[in-house]
């Protein structure tokens, strides 16, 4: 089980979300074994990366780029500075660009983090996201995978869906591709569900990439 502690630094992160993080610490014996052998590799990467003092740059690559791999792009940054993992760059990107989907959204505001839409009348908004008032935002919005900003060269391709691996048999420039794969929270879109379909999935992400980042 992983020991490393968290950074000095989190004591800067809003409050609820410090608690949120805590808990999903707390989770880590959930994840089951295949997985934390995936995490591990990822881990190896950023290590091997980071120790060439080389930028680890992930890009996490669903179909729609709109729930799982924004997902994961904003709790592997997230879990970094948790940790205070220098050098890691996240993105995400999809097969076809689509939207942040809003449910999403407020699945992470729930978890404790500030969200500031910058365009709500756009039809792919950019959002910032934030772990602190006095970090620098995430921004977020939707995109295809090789689009700006993402890295062309020098990256590790992180798939989060099994349509998006089988629909990208070669991702180019990327130095590893790895599958990570998450069920989509969109299967309780509109239901009594909903909310908590996506809190599940937040929280399922949220604490594999602490638990991957702690291992670096």
């Amino acid at each position: 089980m992983p020991v490393k502690r968290p950074a000095s630094s989190t004591r800067l992160l809003y409050p609820k979300l410090l608690s949120y993080l805590g808990e999903r610490v707390n989770a880590f014996e959930t994840i089951d074994k295949d997985r934390r052998a995936d995490l591990a590799t990822l881990a190896d990467y950023i290590r091997e990366r980071t120790t060439q003092s080389q930028p680890a740059k992930l890009i996490f690559i669903c179909t729609h780029n709109s729930r799982r791999s924004h997902l994961s792009q904003i709790w592997a940054q997230v879990a970094a500075a948790y940790y205070g993992v220098e050098g890691v760059e996240t993105f995400s990107g999809g097969t076809e660009a689509t939207a942040l989907n809003p449910r999403a959204v407020s699945a992470l505001c729930r978890s404790g983090l500030k969200i500031v839409v910058e365009d709500p009348a756009a039809a792919n908004p950019r959002y910032r996201v934030f772990v602190s008032d006095e970090a620098t935002p995430q921004v977020c919005f939707s995109k295809v995978y090789d689009g700006s900003p993402n890295p062309i060269s020098g990256y590790c391709a992180v798939m989060t869906c099994s349509q998006a691996d089988d629909a990208c048999p070669l991702v180019m420039g990327c130095d590893l591709r790895i599958p990570i794969r998450y069920e989509d929270p969109k299967v309780a879109d509109d239901t009594e569900f909903e909310a908590r379909r996506y809190d599940e999935r937040s929280a399922q992400i949220c604490s594999e990439m602490l638990y991957m980042m702690s291992l670096v």
